[in-house]
């Protein structure tokens, strides 16, 4: 199994991890810090969160068989605006294959309001560790 942890980005951005599994990663992160020029909660740093649950899901599915995941397709809908606070990103499994491995990651603030909508999908890969 793989040792996972937090990627650089990640850590700049705030990321926690609170809730770990293959079929589902709950993480949160500060509105400070990820803002664009508007004030705004970057849509990037919504889309990095949401890359960072998805692939920690995957990996955690393909550590269990001795394989690591990379990354192939995301995409992102934006639906509102984050201003301050913090924000939850919770990836769900949709499959979790021996080849491929789909993630939906919904992205809510602090009181609940849905963000952002994405859908991951990292290809699962024999990796050697060095």
């Amino acid at each position: 199994m793989w040792q996972i942890e937090l990627g650089e980005l990640d850590e700049k951005m705030g990321v926690r991890i609170l809730e770990e599994s293959p079929e589902r990663v709950v993480a949160t992160m500060p509105v400070d810090g990820n803002r664009q020029s508007l004030g705004l909660l970057h849509g990037g740093a919504m889309v990095a969160l949401a890359e960072a649950v998805g692939s920690w899901a995957a990996l955690k599915h393909a550590s269990t068989l001795g394989k690591a995941v990379v990354g192939v397709d995301i995409n992102a809908t934006h639906h509102a605006s984050g201003r301050a606070g913090s924000v939850t990103a919770t990836a769900s499994a949709i499959r979790l294959g021996r080849t491929v491995c789909s993630h939906e990651v919904v992205i809510t603030d602090d009181a609940g309001r849905r963000l952002c909508t994405a859908r991951i999908t990292n290809m699962v890969v024999e990796w050697s560790a060095g």
